[in-house]
């Protein structure tokens, strides 16, 4: 019985050094990949900072929102505008044309989209910024969505464990549906990451977010 008891012991401390380096060198990824994509996508930063000013000189290039992160930390997320300005005061009134089941607000023709605002939605780009919250350790490459304080509130125990990692900019949501996914779609998809955490899955998350964005399909 005791040998059973230290071999458990010791199957346990081997998952947690494990684990250990498996967020080590995550991390490590996610600096060196993110630092990359800035300076390699700088001159297209630079062009859709102007057609955002061009389409509204007083408007700020970039819209950030309080997203809650790892362990129910709130943090400011970072993206291109793609919205009006007073986009978060008609949240209100546009809730009853929710097109997502569940604690979580898409709806394919925002009024509030901007011109230019729905070619960077339809393409990804006005999430690229995000590149900013993964360098400063907000968020990772590859982890689940996060979510918005109000949505967090509505979340069931199930669904508060999307908030036991580091968010990230792309998942198996984005690669498996995105938008044309419900909520439980999103939650049980995340939860499937978590339990499967490994370097194999997430290069093939990024590899195949790349086709997603080229595609675009399921974006708005």
């Amino acid at each position: 019985m005791k040998n059973m008891s230290t071999r458990f012991l010791f199957l346990e401390s081997l998952h947690q050094t494990d684990e250990k380096k498996y967020f080590f060198v995550k991390r490590l990824i996610d600096i060196i990949g993110a630092t990359c994509g800035i300076i390699l996508l700088l001159p297209l930063f630079i062009l859709i900072a102007i057609l955002i000013k061009i389409s509204d000189l007083h408007a700020p290039v970039f819209f950030k929102q309080i997203r809650v992160g790892k362990n129910g930390r709130n943090f400011y997320m970072y993206k291109f505008r793609s919205m009006c300005v007073n986009a978060e005061e008609q949240i209100g009134s546009l809730l009853a044309f929710n097109e997502i089941d569940g604690a979580m607000f898409k709806m394919k023709e925002d009024p509030r989209t901007t011109n230019i605002g729905k070619f960077i939605r339809k393409t990804s780009i006005d999430e690229f910024p995000q590149l900013w919250n993964v360098i400063k350790g907000d968020m990772s490459l590859v982890g689940p969505r996060p979510p918005l304080s109000r949505e967090v509130e509505k979340y069931t125990i199930r669904e508060l464990q999307r908030l036991s990692i580091t968010p990230g900019c792309t998942g198996l949501w984005q690669i498996s549906g995105r938008n044309n996914l419900g909520f439980d779609e999103m939650v049980e998809l995340d939860l499937l990451y978590i339990e499967k955490l490994s370097f194999i899955n997430d290069m093939k998350i990024i590899f195949k977010t790349f086709g997603v964005i080229l595609g675009g399909k399921n974006a708005y």
